[in-house]
């Protein structure tokens, strides 16, 4: 019977294919009709094929079976029959796609068959011959019957398998939504006609009118997704028996009136084929998951972790973790949302006199960035308790009614949690005996808390509620006084929000709150990017709301960089101005800064990021006062922490009180002795104002070579633009990212007639200097208007101002252009490299930009320098004099060591002695130590140190340094002797300078033994030096020059 069923189905091929017009769906009936009768000789009763022809390769899969319980089967892509070979389709990325999502998939060619199995392939049968058919025009003879039966039989037997836990139903919705947003709704979004596709653009533009006005059709896909998902997630947990896209909208709640409205259209109209599909495979995914019972267990018995505030974590580092970092998305751990929710309990009662804390009728509170509502559900359980525990449970159906739903109100912008942070208020009150009833609400709303735009009422069919929404948003914003606002707002250094009422919040005085962009009344004078991080504009718009109400708190945890960074001095003095008191718990944690205990021991974050973190306590009192700030820290292992905030609540004991002072205003404790001295003199920037960054490639191995030659081979290979990109790319290990394009940035380099000009050197590390291809077609920040002028005969002063108390304050000299990391890597604290050249060269427009021959240079070094010191001195000091004063001074380890402090948080300051032959005599001791760092010195003509060992292997294979020989070896035969430990333990920035230099060089010949010999030698002359330094050095600060 089987191979009868074939025999005709091949034939029908055979026939179809002889047409001679036919296209890869003209095979799709003859595909259908034999699914169906294998169903039927398999006994699988009424299933129910559905056919999906695609325009793209987005998308569906070409049909998707459900088996007579309208429950999921699977899914089988077609492919025409000329596609031969499958293995090709098996490694493509839609393939790829469609076996990531769907559990159960089968690829065909219509002759041969592959069954994949949560992606992998477990079952292969060819039932005929397709060159037969093609070549000869007759069907091909039947094969492998037994086996084709038994594919289709694993095939139509599948079920989709209960899923039990959280965290595998937040995975296998985040694979299904991930599809939904990438293959069908962005796909749908491009199309044109249909009614479903204008109602999904509709809804898109109405999004972006009323809610999100930046809002892109990526982002909305997004966010549509989600807002698919999470609301059957939503009506799944309402729904006893029987749940299908259908019933979906029965199901929703009525406190999400977004969700009702969406919907609507999902379920109750007609949305496109494809959209119905994924709905339904996610909708069968819900059905066999007891969503009741995994939330349950938690709500009615409080065993194991809340499955909702992990859920949606869970959810986003599987869906899309990029959008998790974006939008700075991390989950709060309940310790920490314990210590600060029962902080702002005590200080209600403390500070205000509101003896029911959190449960007193005239606290309003706002999570401002709500996420799952993690801190509204723990302010309202905690008030709960007290109202109950104070007033008995007699009263508490009407104290919710008068207290928590009017005066408790969120914002979330990402439909996700806010979809599940109403799920969770509902079985929070669904706890403390209270159901909403049909025309009530918890008032989280989903809005851009940092969106002020007024908002046009008008009626959008079939979205009425979203325009209600962001109407009743706005209104908490602008009009609704707050006394609470609480919250783990997000961390996004570069941050999405950017809109004018966002800079008019943070760049203006504005109510009464000062600018962060100035301190005691000065503009902060430079750019400060790390001010537009979303944290600190959640902050800023709690400080306004606090400062409008006239009194109130706010607790939050956030990114701890701003308790001390100098770009943030004009915040800190800003929140000094609006609070009465300020208590910081600095958590930290920071990774990126490697940061240990006290005693040196393992320091862990509480989140599972590398920013380090603080919680806050602002607190305006009724009657202001002169600002107090308190500061304690909490170190340790994770656990360690988190027992501690569960166990303690605010108590000003456990903090120190300290005194920010100008112009910094610290919010940590610091040691400024010496600070009003060292702000008197004047800043490298000011001394040499034109000064920047070094370079960054975001490509080193390709951009930088130690052969000129090898590097001018890869780039000649790059221009040539009959080598293919994919063998550039794999060759040379290169990608495209926003800012690289390789094909287009080939095609520019490759009309270049002047691309032998740019191969230039660079300072890359201590006493290393590498070939660069300096062109921007290659290089990611080449930092031309600086650079270019070290691209003439120029010398320059390299600096760095390290973030991590292990690394020093640095500086090298240089004739050449500088990388960012020259003297460390920012990452790792040891702070990015400056450079600021000592002579100026013009830019001549049309003049090609590294072809120059000009002569005509001016120093970069104010008048006003040279007139105070000419005035001094009576006499006027040349450039080179003043650079090589400034080199001396900055390698006295007295200055070093004095303001180390400042030297880490802002650019070195210069001691300029009123004494002339002091002047001279450090310079002299400057110019000294520039020529050994340059290795132009004289005295490196006879090296203190020499390549000694016999033997033909010159390899660096493993760098050992013997204390006791005094030697550095290279490998077991050749070694570098007389290296004192001083010398070879020397570091400049983060780098140990001889071992950085040969472990640069691993694995490859020492073919430049002298150069070493040298820079051994140039360190121990540094060494010594330094103490000739350190000996005059204090004579400088008895009398100094004042400007």
């Amino acid at each position: 019977m089987l191979e009868e069923l074939l025999k005709q189905y091949l034939k029908n091929l055979t026939n179809t294919f002889q047409r001679g017009d036919a296209r890869e769906e003209s095979y799709y009936t003859n595909l259908d009709e034999l699914i169906k009768k294998m169903a039927a000789i398999l006994k699988v009763k009424n299933i129910d094929i559905t056919i999906l022809p695609k325009k793209t390769e987005a998308g569906n899969p070409d049909f998707r079976i459900w088996d007579g319980k309208n429950h999921i089967t699977g899914y089988i892509e077609a492919k025409d029959p000329s596609v031969s070979n499958l293995d090709y389709i098996e490694g493509t990325e839609q393939l790829k796609r469609y076996c990531s999502t769907f559990p159960n998939v089968i690829l065909t060619n219509f002759y041969e068959f592959r069954l994949y199995r949560d992606g992998q392939r477990i079952a292969q049968v060819m039932i005929g011959r397709p060159m037969i058919a093609r070549q000869l025009h007759t069907p091909p003879p039947v094969e492998n019957c037994d086996q084709f039966k038994d594919l289709f039989e694993t095939f139509f037997s599948f079920s989709l398998p209960k899923v039990k836990s959280a965290r595998s139903l937040a995975i296998e919705l985040a694979k299904r939504t991930r599809f939904l947003r990438d293959e069908v709704i962005a796909v749908e979004m491009e199309e044109d006609g249909t009614k479903g596709q204008k109602q999904i653009i509709g809804f898109y533009e109405a999004f972006k009118k009323y809610l999100i006005g930046t809002l892109t059709e990526k982002q909305f896909a997004d966010l549509y997704a989600q807002t698919i998902t999470y609301g059957l997630f939503a009506a799944r947990t309402r729904a006893n028996g029987e749940f299908n896209r259908r019933l979906a909208f029965d199901y929703i709640p009525n406190t999400i009136g977004i969700l009702r409205d969406v919907f609507r259209f999902i379920s109750l109209e007609d949305p496109p084929k494809s959209l119905q599909i994924i709905v339904e495979d996610i909708t069968e995914l819900l059905h066999v998951t007891d969503v009741k019972k995994i939330l349950h267990e938690y709500h009615s018995t409080g065993k194991g972790k809340d499955p909702i505030i992990h859920f949606y974590e869970t959810f986003l580092s599987t869906y899309d973790p990029e959008i998790r970092e974006r939008r700075g998305v991390y989950y709060t751990p309940e310790a920490v949302v314990g210590y600060i929710v029962r902080s702002i309990h005590s200080i209600l009662k403390t500070h205000f006199g509101f003896s029911d804390g959190l449960a007193s009728q005239e606290v309003k509170l706002l999570d401002p960035a709500g996420g799952t509502l993690t801190f509204p559900a723990a302010a309202i359980n905690l008030a709960a308790k007290e109202f109950t525990t104070k007033y008995g449970e007699g009263g508490l159906h009407s104290w919710i009614k008068k207290h928590i739903l009017p005066d408790f109100y969120a914002f979330e912008l990402m439909m996700a949690p806010y979809a599940i942070g109403h799920l969770k208020i509902g079985f929070i009150l669904d706890e403390l005996g209270y159901k909403l009833a049909d025309d009530e609400r918890f008032k989280l709303y989903l809005t851009n808390t940092l969106e002020m735009e007024e908002i046009e009422q008008i009626a959008i069919p079939g979205l009425s509620s979203l325009s209600e929404e962001s109407h009743l948003a706005g209104k908490v914003k602008k009009e609704q006084s707050i006394l609470v606002i609480l919250g783990n707002p997000p961390y996004s250094g570069i941050s999405s929000n950017v809109n004018d009422w966002t800079e008019k919040l943070l760049k203006e005085d504005i109510d009464g709150c000062q600018s962060y962009y100035k301190v005691d009344g000065e503009p902060l004078g430079e750019k400060k990017l790390w001010l537009q991080d979303d944290y600190v504009k959640f902050l800023r718009f709690a400080q306004w709301k606090i400062q409008k109400s006239g009194f109130g708190i706010v607790g939050m945890i956030t990114n701890h960089s701003y308790l001390d960074n100098p770009t943030f001095r004009g915040m800190r003095q800003s929140l000094m101005k609006t609070f009465d008191e300020i208590y910081i718990l600095d958590l930290h944690g920071n990774s990126l800064k490697r940061e240990t205990t006290p005693e040196g021991g393992k320091d862990e974050n509480v989140f599972d990021i590398r920013q380090g973190v603080a919680i806050a306590l602002f607190v305006k009192n009724k009657k202001q006062k002169e600002s107090a700030i308190y500061h304690s820290d909490l170190y340790g292992l994770r656990q360690e922490k988190y027992d501690w905030l569960d166990q303690n609540v605010f108590n000003i004991e456990s903090y120190k009180k300290i005194k920010p002072l100008s112009p910094w205003y610290f919010f940590i404790p610091r040691n400024t002795l010496h600070i009003q001295k060292y702000l008197k003199w004047k800043n490298i920037n000011e001394i040499f104002p034109v000064n920047n960054v070094g370079i960054v490639t975001a490509r080193d191995k390709f951009a930088i070579d130690f052969d000129q030659n090898i590097l001018k081979n890869r780039i000649r290979q790059f221009r040539d633009l009959l080598v293919d990109n994919i063998l550039i790319k794999e060759a040379f290990k290169l990608k495209d990212t926003s800012t690289f394009k390789l094909d287009k940035f080939r095609k520019e380099l490759a009309k270049d007639n002047n691309w032998q000009n740019y191969f230039k050197l660079i300072t890359y590390r201590p006493f290393d200097v590498r070939h660069i291809y300096y062109s921007k077609w290659v290089i990611e920040r080449p930092i031309y208007n600086t650079m270019r002028h070290m691209l003439e005969d120029n010398i320059g002063l390299l600096f760095t101002r390290p973030s991590k108390p292990n690394y020093k304050f640095s500086v090298l000299i240089t004739k050449n252009i500088i990388d960012q990391c020259v003297v460390g890597n920012k990452t790792a604290g040891a702070g990015i490299s400056y450079i600021s050249p000592l002579y100026l060269y013009p830019d001549e427009k049309n003049k090609n930009l590294f072809n120059h021959t000009q002569t005509k240079k001016e120093p970069n070094i104010p008048p006003f320098i040279f007139e105070k010191l000419n005035k001094c001195y009576s006499r006027k000091p040349t450039p080179e004099e003043i650079l090589y004063y400034i080199y001396g001074v900055f390698y006295s380890n007295i200055y070093r060591e004095t303001y180390a402090e400042f030297l880490k948080i802002d650019f070195p300051r210069v001691p300029f002695t009123s004494d002339y032959d002091l002047f001279i005599e450090m310079g002299k001791l400057g110019e000294e130590l520039a020529a050994l760092h340059l290795l132009k010195s004289s005295e490196l003509d006879s090296p203190t140190a020499k390549y000694q060992g016999s033997g033909g292997n010159d390899r660096i294979e493993k760098v050992t340094y013997k204390e006791d020989e005094q030697r550095i070896y290279i490998n077991e035969e050749k070694y570098f002797e007389d290296v004192t430990p001083e010398v070879w333990n020397y570091h400049i920035g983060g780098y140990q300078v001889l071992r950085k230099y040969l472990k640069d060089r691993k694995d490859r010949m020492m073919d430049d033994a002298p150069r070493y010999c040298r820079i051994v030698t140039a360190l121990y002359k540094t060494i010594e030096i330094q103490k000739q330094i350190d000996k005059i050095y204090p004579e400088i600060e008895k009398n100094l020059v004042r400007f």
